[in-house]
């Protein structure tokens, strides 16, 4: 593929937990405040693709129309939005993904629904790849690694960071070590199930945590570049601004 004319940039965000309930609350009864408040953030930035790391939807049993306001405000980003399905909203049979409101959004891709494991972007010489959660059981994010096949390569994945995991413990909890994120060999890994935002891993790859809306404020803005390499900052949200003035 040939190589972009430009620096790529990237919004990554994770956990914002679209529903009717909790979240809504928090923002006056708008279940979707957070997610276009994080797509407003990646519009300001100029990005060329949103990643959302797991648990965008709290659950698969919301109410249609807080998915239809969903919809319309994915549709309105007017850029790729890419989505890893959480242990909160996995790939199963009847994922609010597969409904008709979010399967027609031209600009949505789900790994593990509509694309299997990558989502590929040609004229950016970019792919995105990761492995959903596809049921409630426990499963290791990175398993196996994907061989690169781009310039530019991103992993996502949704579970908890421990340098030297345990999966034979009691609570295995969807483990990710600094073995697993170094054999990915991506030049950006996004995180997502913790709500704080993090720097994790032992440097070999850089792998974050971008945090929840709420709770983290912020948003990464990955900047892919043949010049600098890959640099990465935390831009506010508009939400985070609005509750400290």
């Amino acid at each position: 593929m040939p190589l972009p004319a430009r620096d790529i940039v990237v919004v990554h965000s994770s956990d914002l937990h679209v529903d009717h309930d909790y979240t809504a609350r928090l923002h006056g009864g708008d279940g979707t405040a957070g997610l276009a408040c994080v797509l407003d953030a990646a519009r300001s930035a100029a990005a060329d693709v949103v990643i959302l790391a797991g648990d965008t939807f709290d659950h698969h049993r919301l109410p249609q129309v807080l998915i239809e306001r969903a919809a319309t405000v994915i549709a309105g980003a007017g850029l790729p939005v890419v989505v890893l399905p959480g242990n909160h909203d996995p790939a199963i049979g009847d994922a609010i993904y597969r409904g008709d409101s979010l399967a027609r959004l031209k600009n949505l891709h789900v790994i593990g629904i509509t694309h299997d494991e990558a989502v590929l972007f040609p004229d950016l010489s970019l792919e995105i790849w990761g492995r959903a959660h596809r049921d409630y059981d426990d499963m290791i994010p990175f398993e196996r690694a994907r061989p690169r096949s781009t310039r530019w390569q991103i992993a996502a994945a949704h579970g908890h960071y421990e340098p030297m995991p345990d999966r034979n413990g009691p609570h295995p909890s969807w483990l990710i070590g600094d073995a697993d994120i170094a054999a990915t060999g991506a030049d950006y890994v996004a995180l997502g199930h913790w709500n704080r935002a993090a720097r994790v891993g032992n440097g070999t790859v850089p792998a974050y945590y971008s945090g929840s809306p709420e709770f983290a404020g912020t948003v990464n803005v990955v900047r892919l570049s043949e010049a600098a390499g890959v640099t990465v900052m935390r831009a506010p949200l508009a939400i985070a601004r609005e509750r400290s003035e």
